[in-house]
């Protein structure tokens, strides 16, 4: 069933990272932000396709989820199908309708570090201690990607 009035042009995208994630590699989203968000969603995660291609719970080594009615980039982790405590610290919130952002997320030893048009936005430490087991690069949500790398 479709409301007609509420059909949302959602982009969701799922990219592989080629041998798995590493330290020193940065996952770079680049996109335009809705003229009224919601939310937009980037996972990095592990591959996750069962028999007959249908999706799996995986683990997710880094989620991050931006609200925008609350100004608020939530940081979490899914291990064995469980997921822990979200991270919420920010010192500024990047993101704004209908603007353009590049967003990297760089793999260091202990941690992720995300930067958003150049500025470090936030840290989330490693979790999954796994990093090569991390192979799919997902975007979801209120938003146009204009390039992925």
């Amino acid at each position: 069933m479709t409301d007609k009035g509420n059909i949302r042009n959602e982009e969701d995208y799922v990219g592989e990272i080629k041998g798995g994630l590493r330290p020193t590699m940065r996952l770079v989203v680049m996109g335009i932000v809705h003229k009224q968000p919601k939310s937009m969603v980037v996972l990095v995660a592990c591959q996750s396709k069962g028999e007959g291609d249908e999706e799996i719970e995986g683990d997710v080594g880094l989620e991050l989820k931006v609200n925008f009615s609350q100004k608020a980039v939530l940081r979490n982790a899914r291990l064995s199908g469980q997921w822990g405590a979200s991270e919420t610290a920010l010192s500024f919130f990047p993101f704004a309708p209908g603007e353009p952002f590049k967003m990297e997320i760089v793999c260091e030893h202990q941690q992720f570090r995300i930067l958003v048009d150049g500025q470090p936005l936030c840290g989330f430490t490693h979790r999954l201690t796994q990093l090569a087991s991390l192979t799919a690069l997902r975007v979801h949500g209120d938003l146009q990607l204009t390039k992925v790398a």
